[in-house]
C-alpha cells in the first residue's frame, strides 16, 4: 500500500492525473474488497467450555481458547467503533499463537455483546455458571482506588514533555519533501518564504541569539503542548477499582479503554519519577504484569500521576508493604563510576586541542563529555539496593529515577555477568529475570563486589533451590 500512496503522488506531481486517478481506484476496490473477504471469512463462537476464532481468507486459522486459560478479557473503543456503538474485544491468555497480538481478539461487535461476553467469560472461568445481575452491578459499581480529574490529567501533561512531532515533521519533509518540493529545515525554505524587506527577516538576520532564544521557546512551547494533548487523549477520565479479579482501569478521551489487572499475575511495581517531579512530590506507578498492555508491554500504568500516600493506597490493594525509609540499603560499588569516567576522560586531551584550533566545537565537546561524567556520578550516588525479607527494593537513576519492588516469589532467573573490565575492579553485575507479558524482562544491580553478587543470587533464588 505504501507502495501505491508513492505512485500515485508521483504521477500527481508529474501531471499524470489519468493515471493517479487510476491508481487510486485500484487502491480503493482492493482495500474494500479485502476488508468485506475478511469479514466474510471471520467467525466466533461462544462454547460450553471455550471460544473459537475461524480467520483468514486463504491461509485458514481455527483457534480455541478454553475459559480456563483466559485470564481476563479487555474492551476498547476508538473514536469509530464509538459512532457505531462497537468495542474490540481482547482476550488475555499469557500468550499469543504465532505472535500476533490480535490471534485471541475480536476486532468489532456490539458493546453491550462485549460487555456481555467479559461477565460471561469471567463467570465460566475455571467454574461454570452464568453472570448475575447482582454480580454484573458489583463490578460496574466497583469501589475507586484512584483517579484523576482534568486539573490533574494536565499537570501530567506538562511532565510528559515530549518533541515526537519535530521528529514526525522532519520525516514527513524527509519523505515527500522532495516531490512536493519543500523542506522545512532547510534554511532556503524559510529565505523563500519571507520577502527580503520582511520586518521579521530584519530582526532576524542581524540577531541570531534572539532567533535562537526564540526557536529555543518555540520548541518548549511545541513539547509541553504535544505531551499535554497526548496525555490528555490517553489519560482522560482515568479511573481505577478495585474487583473481585484485580485492578480494573478505564481511560481515554477518543480511544476508550476497559482493562483489568489480576492481581495474582503481578510481578513487580515500578515507581517512575525525574528529578522536578519528585522534588514536587509526584511519581508514576507502574505494575509489571504476564499480560501485556495495549498489545506491546506488560508494564500497566495504574496511577500516572499520584502522590506516595496514593501509591501506597494501590500497593495496599495487592496486599504489598508500601516502601519503608527505614530498611538499610547498599550503595553499588564506585566501579559503576569510575569504569565510565576513565575512558571518558581520555577524550578531554584531544577536545582540549581541538578547543584551541576550532573554539566552538571544542567546547561543545568537553560539555558533553563533562555532563555525561556529572551525570554518571549522579547515578551512582542515587542507586541503592536492599533485600526487605520476601522482596528486593532497588532505586536507581538520577534524570530517570525509578523505585523498583520486586518479590523474590516473581524472580524466575538471576544472572551474574562479568566483562573484562569489571573484572579489573573486582565487581560483577546481578541480573534478575522476571516474567513479563511479551516474553521476558529484567532489573539490574549493575554493580557490586563479586562476593556480594553470588550472595545476592542466592538469596534472591533461594525459594527455589
Amino acid at each position: 500500500m505504501i507502495g501505491g500512496y508513492a505512485a500515485i503522488g508521483c504521477s500527481a506531481a508529474t501531471g499524470n492525473w489519468r493515471t493517479a486517478a487510476l491508481l487510486l481506484a485500484v487502491m480503493a476496490v482492493v482495500m474494500v474488497g479485502g476488508v468485506f473477504l475478511h469479514w466474510r471469512r471471520f467467525e466466533y463462537r461462544v462454547g460450553v467450555n471455550e471460544i473459537r476464532i475461524d480467520s483468514g481468507i486463504l491461509k485458514r486459522t481455527h483457534r480455541s481458547i478454553p475459559f480456563d486459560r483466559i485470564q481476563d478479557v479487555d474492551i476498547s473503543q476508538g473514536p469509530i467503533l464509538r459512532l457505531l456503538g462497537l468495542a474490540r474485544v481482547k482476550f488475555e491468555t499469557g500468550g499469543s499463537a504465532g505472535g500476533k497480538d490480535d490471534d485471541g481478539a475480536l476486532a468489532g461487535i456490539a458493546l453491550t455483546r462485549a460487555e456481555t461476553l467479559r461477565d460471561q467469560v469471567r463467570s465460566l472461568r475455571g467454574a461454570g455458571g452464568v453472570v448475575t445481575a447482582s454480580e454484573a452491578d458489583a463490578a460496574s459499581n466497583s469501589p475507586i482506588v484512584f483517579s484523576m480529574d482534568i486539573r490533574r490529567v494536565l499537570v501530567a501533561g506538562v511532565f510528559n514533555f515530549s518533541l515526537a512531532i519535530i521528529a514526525a515533521l522532519f520525516g514527513i519533509t524527509q519523505t515527500i519533501g522532495d516531490v512536493a518540493g519543500f523542506d522545512l529545515f532547510a534554511r532556503r525554505f524559510w529565505r523563500q518564504a519571507l520577502d527580503a524587506g520582511s520586518p521579521i527577516v530584519d530582526l532576524i538576520l542581524p540577531y541570531h541569539l534572539f532567533a535562537v532564544l526564540a526557536g529555543a521557546v518555540l520548541l518548549i512551547a511545541i513539547g509541553l503542548a504535544a505531551g499535554v494533548i497526548r496525555t490528555v487523549a490517553r489519560e482522560f477520565r482515568f479511573r481505577l477499582d478495585r474487583t473481585s479479579a484485580g485492578l480494573r482501569r478505564r481511560r481515554g478521551l477518543f480511544t476508550l479503554t476497559d482493562v483489568t489487572l489480576p492481581i495474582r499475575r503481578i510481578q513487580a511495581a515500578i515507581i517512575a519519577s525525574g528529578p522536578v517531579r519528585d522534588n514536587l512530590g509526584w511519581s508514576e506507578l507502574k505494575l509489571q504484569s504476564l499480560a501485556s498492555d495495549d498489545g506491546s508491554k506488560g508494564d500497566h500504568v495504574v496511577a500516572p500521576l499520584a502522590r506516595e500516600y496514593e501509591i501506597a493506597s494501590i500497593l495496599g490493594e495487592l496486599d504489598w508493604r508500601p516502601l519503608d525509609t527505614s530498611v538499610p540499603t547498599s550503595r553499588i560499588s564506585r566501579a559503576y563510576a569510575w569504569s565510565f569516567t576513565a575512558p571518558a576522560a581520555l577524550l578531554l586531551i584531544p577536545l582540549v586541542i581541538l578547543s584551541l584550533v576550532m573554539p566552538w566545537i571544542g567546547a561543545a565537546g568537553l560539555t558533553v563529555v563533562a555532563v555525561l561524567i556529572t551525570t554518571r556520578w549522579l547515578c551512582w550516588r542515587r542507586f541503592r539496593y536492599a533485600l526487605d525479607t520476601d522482596r528486593l527494593l532497588i532505586r536507581s537513576g538520577w534524570w530517570r529515577r525509578r523505585r523498583i519492588i520486586l518479590p523474590l516469589s516473581s524472580i524466575q532467573s538471576a544472572d551474574v555477568t562479568e566483562s573484562i573490565f569489571s573484572r579489573l575492579f573486582g565487581v560483577a553485575a546481578v541480573t534478575f529475570g522476571v516474567a513479563s507479558g511479551r516474553g521476558y524482562s529484567s532489573h539490574r544491580i549493575p554493580a557490586v563486589n563479586r562476593e556480594i553478587a553470588y550472595t545476592l543470587r542466592r538469596q534472591a533464588l533461594a525459594a527455589y533451590l
